[in-house]
């Protein structure tokens, strides 16, 4: 594959060649040097922890240091082709406000999420444990994941607004 995370190889075929992208979490800037070299997209990452910033600025990631919780109100509607924001939804507490703010500065959004539906997440619950998993690395007592929901719960959360 290209080095990048399985979701962000798909989310990366499906933005056009130019695009303008912003990245929200977008962690160590991995997406958007890909689209960058592989895709000549422009764009901005928004991130807030202190060393993925600095990732990003190593990967030559335009990058801003911001909590998406506190709002995108550095950027002006619309602004991008598409916002996405990959396996960090499960960690806003404003989940409304993040996913109502990236409708408006963007003509198109992309969410991955990790599936706590998936068999083997059930199964660990099954056996009485919280799964550990490579899309859910951590531990019960360490998570930085403040909401636990299935791609289901998701779509129907869509659906009602």
């Amino acid at each position: 594959m290209n080095g990048l995370r399985p979701d962000l190889a798909l989310i990366a075929e499906w933005i056009a060649p130019g695009a303008h992208v912003p990245d929200l979490g977008c962690g160590d800037g991995s997406l958007l040097a890909h689209l960058q070299a592989a895709k000549r997209c422009a764009g901005y990452g928004v991130e807030i922890n202190d060393a993925q910033v600095l990732a990003c600025v190593r990967a030559g990631v335009d990058v801003i240091q911001q909590d998406i919780e506190t709002g995108l109100g550095m950027f002006h509607a619309p602004s991008f082709d598409v916002v996405v924001l990959s396996m960090a939804i499960q960690m806003t507490h404003r989940t409304e406000h993040v996913l109502r703010e990236m409708s408006e500065v963007g003509r198109e959004g992309i969410v991955s999420l990790p599936n706590f539906g998936y068999w083997k997440h059930r199964q660990a619950i099954l056996n009485g444990h919280m799964p550990v998993s490579e899309s859910l690395p951590h531990q019960w007592y360490d998570t930085p994941n403040v909401r636990f929901f299935t791609i289901a719960d998701f779509d129907d959360f869509c659906a009602a607004r």
